[in-house]
């Protein structure tokens, strides 16, 4: 089973518009359109089995609106690959109370994203729903590192989600971009130990510029050697498969990672066995 643990789709409504604006903003190339209907296609392509779509809510007011209709996604993707958590912002008033509803929808887990939300992940705001979200058994992923159409900030380093950790306790936390993007040394460095996952979004794979006539290294942002010792200082049971489409090419991203040197075990738990256990699909 191949589950792809890291995706994102758009309203068909807002779709174009959306891609077009975080394209420009990060200078990536997109390589769907970003609706439910192309990332189910993406994902049969590429033979994944299961898509994961973590929904981000870029203000409070979002919040309900978008688990709900992470819910109706669920509820309504029958033979689909698709499957949707929930999502939470860190001015959300009442967040004891959605956080138990998301659990009660059948979500399992929430998306946090620090620099869509200008906040800190360490920030207690976000310490407050950790801790919440911990106490109900649902997953959090939040981005980690860097991110691209924010340059020169820094919302989520590793040693922001080491502090979380620290205040919060080992629970279900997931770390996108194999724990911090562009921070990988850090990464290696300070997070060994902490029970955390990660994931690797965005990351095994080469960058490919929004203008294609711009100049892209073949080579992956995370080059194999330093995803293999990520697996080694981890655990291949705490790496899981995630692209970031569509942000990434699904098929390519599936290729580059069957072909690293793993062992079958290795490669069955990284692909799918973790995610499928981690968030009970």
């Amino acid at each position: 089973m191949i589950i792809d643990a890291h995706t994102h789709t758009f309203p068909d409504r807002i779709a174009a518009h959306t891609i077009d604006k975080l394209s420009h903003d990060g200078g990536i190339r997109s390589f769907t359109g970003g609706t439910l209907r192309e990332l189910a296609a993406s994902s049969k392509r590429a033979g994944i089995d299961l898509s994961l779509i973590l929904p981000v809510a870029t203000s409070a007011s979002q919040v309900i609106k978008v688990n709900d209709v992470s819910a109706r996604i669920n509820e309504d993707s029958g033979p689909e690959p698709v499957f949707s958590i929930g999502c939470m912002h860190p001015d959300f008033p009442e967040y004891k109370k959605e956080l138990r509803r998301i659990r009660d929808l059948g979500l399992r887990g929430i998306k946090l994203h620090p620099y869509y939300q200008d906040t800190c992940i360490d920030d207690i705001r976000y310490l407050r729903i950790l801790s919440e979200a911990a106490e109900l058994g649902l997953v959090v992923v939040t981005h980690s590192g860097f991110d691209v159409g924010y340059p020169g900030l820094v919302r989520c380093s590793p040693r922001m989600c080491l502090n979380a950790v620290h205040e919060v306790g080992e629970f279900p936390f997931v770390l996108a971009h194999m724990g911090g993007w562009n921070s990988w040394e850090e990464a290696l460095d300070i997070l060994p130990g902490t029970g955390v996952y990660l994931d690797t979004a965005f990351s095994c794979i080469p960058y490919y510029p929004r203008d294609p006539m711009e100049y892209a290294d073949a080579e992956p942002m995370m080059p194999d050697e330093l995803f293999l010792r990520f697996v080694d200082t981890f655990g291949a049971d705490h790496i899981l498969f995630g692209t970031d489409s569509p942000w990434a090419d699904q098929s390519e991203f599936v290729r580059r990672m069957t072909r690293m040197p793993l062992s079958d075990e290795q490669k069955t738990k990284i692909l799918g066995e973790n995610a499928r256990e981690l968030f009970s699909l």
